[in-house]
């Protein structure tokens, strides 16, 4: 498959929280085509098996080629963590993107006390992902972890600023701020939609790493790399795509970008 500046880029994730990542490269890179497709059907991925999850991973990458993109962006954690070699192979030469990988670089680079804190979907968690991406750049790290399994369905629903959301959110992040860390990363794109509260509960003395903002600058990276970046001057709304519920997700994705949106396309899995 040829690679061109003008093709798109794709990126996928199990529901709206992949829209962060679609935000950070629109501001960072506006001249880039993207194609999005969000598993509205199979949210969350976050509590899924291992098998599971890189079945579902290999059927969304399969959903993204179609269009021939130039880059495949996992906006998913948890895909991130357990599955992204699958994302590769079906990719066939594709560059691929995880937001893991981005998040725990920019945690290292911020880290004054080197004490990180990770926060994400069980599945995540469970996985040692983060720790071991840290701990490969820095062995001397501590990386201390916290499964928030709520905050997925808190940002699905749109609660950034419900009082029952920040009592869920003090209990989470407590065990954390206890040891002291001095950089927290938002180790699910779900969780950005959730980054005014979380900012309020852990202080400005932490430095929230958003994955989707790391994963945005590493894809221009590439792109500039490679020469594949969209010079064109002309800037493209998503295309957007989902598996379930496009009402639902257009009304969400209009609160979220703060923009009217075109139709949202339903896709089979």
């Amino acid at each position: 498959m040829t690679l061109s500046a003008s093709s798109p880029v794709g990126i996928f994730d199990s529901g709206i929280g992949g829209l962060t990542v679609v935000k950070a490269i629109q501001s960072l890179l506006p001249f880039e085509r993207i194609i999005y497709f969000g598993d509205t059907a199979r949210v969350p991925y976050g509590s899924k098996s291992q098998v599971t999850i890189r079945k579902y991973a290999l059927e969304d990458t399969g959903i993204l080629m179609k269009y021939q993109p130039k880059m495949i962006i996992v906006a998913c954690n948890t895909v991130s963590a357990l599955a992204l070699d699958v994302v590769e192979q079906a990719g066939r030469g594709v560059p691929v993107l995880g937001v893991l990988e981005a998040g725990a670089e920019l945690a290292v680079e911020h880290s004054r006390n080197g004490r990180i804190g990770v926060i994400g979907t069980r599945a995540t968690m469970a996985s040692n992902a983060y720790p071991f991406a840290i701990n490969a750049i820095n062995p001397e790290v501590e990386v201390f972890t916290s499964a928030c399994p709520l905050f997925v369905p808190l940002a699905e629903e749109g609660y950034t600023a419900h009082p029952a959301a920040s009592m869920i959110a003090r209990e989470y992040l407590e065990k954390l701020l206890e040891q002291g860390i001095d950089t927290l990363v938002l180790g699910c794109t779900h969780y950005p939609i959730l980054k005014t509260m979380i900012g309020e509960i852990v202080g400005p003395e932490i430095t929230i790493i958003d994955s989707a903002e790391a994963v945005a600058l590493k894809a221009r990276e590439l792109l500039a790399e490679n020469s594949l970046l969209n010079v064109s001057g002309v800037s493209a709304f998503p295309h957007l795509l989902v598996s379930d519920l496009p009402q639902k997700f257009k009304a969400l994705c209009e609160l979220f970008l703060g923009q009217e949106i075109p139709d949202v396309e339903l896709m089979e899995v």
